[in-house]
């Protein structure tokens, strides 16, 4: 498996990483693994946008997207 190493961590930043780890009853690596795993997991907002665009479907004049979602909001 590949491993990661990050030179270079501020004194402070270092130390809250530490008793979060600890707070979560983990290693530091074990800690910063599951960030790191949640992190690559979640995509970033350019991403949906790329796979949102790439999508094929049909189009809507703003003018009608825009009445739907206030009427959406209207509802509630």
């Amino acid at each position: 498996m590949p491993s990661v190493q990050i030179k270079n961590v501020p004194k402070q930043t270092h130390a809250v990483l530490r008793q979060r780890a600890a707070a979560a009853h983990q290693s530091l690596q074990e800690y910063l693994l599951r960030r790191l795993i949640q992190e690559a997991a979640a995509p970033t907002v350019d991403e949906v946008l790329d796979r949102a665009g790439s999508r094929a479907g049909g189009h809507v004049p703003i003018r009608t997207a825009a009445a739907i979602v206030r009427e959406d909001r209207d509802r509630r």
